[in-house]
């Protein structure tokens, strides 16, 4: 369970590494000459686990570019938790992690074609919710909340821990140095939070950055 007062902090801090290293590194076996590594092809992770093309036991999809499971299983401990009151979904494009291996690198690939996640259009989502129950009164209280985090354009500008467009319009807070936060929604009733947390002023739309 997340503590109903620190819960935005500790998301937020979480999710780095949720997106940024699933299911770890990823090992090649069998690269046809002149041609993508695909899952199909056998991709396996870096405990030796094939990659599969459905969800795996864990909750992922890289296929698909979904995770949708139980919190705790975003690290793919082992064996994986079966029980949790926190669950999670996650969804992302293929410039923040393919479900190929193109480069050759014997890794999924993330920003292909790009030096760096800047400039090259990849975004995430993350929606959490579950329950806690509230100390003070025994209640069982739900919560939802949901964050879509992209990679800033090549001629964005950081100021005092924001990013801004060339024109200067605001895109979002800074989020793991390449990224910002452009919408957040939490709803915690027994918290007394509801609906939207924060919306970029220059755009919430996911693909407004796309090279």
């Amino acid at each position: 369970m997340i503590a109903k007062v620190t819960k935005l902090g500790v998301l937020v801090v979480v999710l780095m590494a949720i997106l940024l290293a699933p299911g770890g590194s990823v090992a090649l076996a069998g690269r046809p000459a002149g041609k993508c590594t695909t899952i199909q092809d056998g991709l396996v992770d870096s405990k030796g686990n094939p990659l599969v093309l459905g969800f795996d036991q864990w909750g992922y999809n890289y296929q698909a570019h979904i995770f949708n499971g139980l919190y705790e299983n975003y690290s793919r401990p082992d064996p994986p938790v079966t029980e949790s009151d926190t669950f999670l979904q996650m969804k992302w494009n293929d410039a923040w992690l393919s479900n190929k291996d193109c480069d050759g690198d014997g890794l999924l690939d993330r920003h292909y074609g790009y030096d760096s996640y800047i400039g090259s259009g990849a975004w995430l989502t993350n929606h959490m919710w579950g329950t806690y129950e509230d100390e003070e009164n025994g209640e069982t209280c739900k919560w939802q909340y949901f964050v879509k985090i992209v990679a800033v354009p090549a001629d964005a500008v950081e100021s005092g821990g924001v990013w801004y467009t060339a024109d200067g319009t605001e895109i979002g807070p800074v989020i793991w140095g390449s990224f910002a936060i452009i919408q957040e929604v939490y709803n915690d009733p027994c918290a007394g939070e509801h609906g939207l947390y924060y919306k970029s002023p220059a755009t919430p739309g996911l693909g407004a950055y796309k090279p």
